[in-house]
């Protein structure tokens, strides 16, 4: 039961298979204990975010990692939809992608995204990324009490 109230749930956005495999595999690793469910698009991450649909029994996550290149609505319009959604702004969202131009960056912090992390390509070093997320997020940050209402 005590562990139950300690699972952090993180949902992922992400459209490559590959990448949802290493993300999954890497947080997994983790002493934590975590769920992480997948969004593919961004329009399946609002339906997710919102309980809409399929959905209606989501819990909302204690962390969103968020790539940019999505198919149906990109990264920039789904970060932009939960900073106006009074019931997903208090999500901690942390862009997670394969670019590192400063467009990106720039349009990443201009809508409220709390950290942007180009993507390792390396499995090694995407675990210890996984690792210091994880410690950063669940160890040293305080988050919000999750309430799934």
């Amino acid at each position: 039961m005590e562990e139950e109230k300690q699972r952090m749930e993180i949902l992922l956005v992400e459209d490559s298979p590959d990448d949802a495999f290493f993300s999954k595999e890497a947080f997994s690793k983790s002493k934590l204990m975590n769920t992480m469910q997948v969004a593919t698009d961004g329009v399946e991450a609002m339906k997710y975010l919102r309980k809409e649909d399929e959905y209606k029994d989501a819990k909302k996550p204690d962390l969103i990692l968020l790539d940019l290149n999505l198919p149906k609505k990109s990264g920039i319009e789904v970060l932009k939809e939960i900073r106006e959604d009074t019931a997903l702004t208090d999500i901690p969202v942390i862009v997670l992608t394969t670019s590192s131009d400063d467009d990106d960056i720039r349009k990443s912090y201009q809508n409220h995204a709390n950290c942007f992390i180009t993507k390792p390509v390396d499995i090694y070093e995407f675990l210890k990324l996984a690792e210091e997320i994880e410690k950063f997020w669940f160890g040293v940050a305080r988050l919000p009490k999750r309430r799934d209402n």
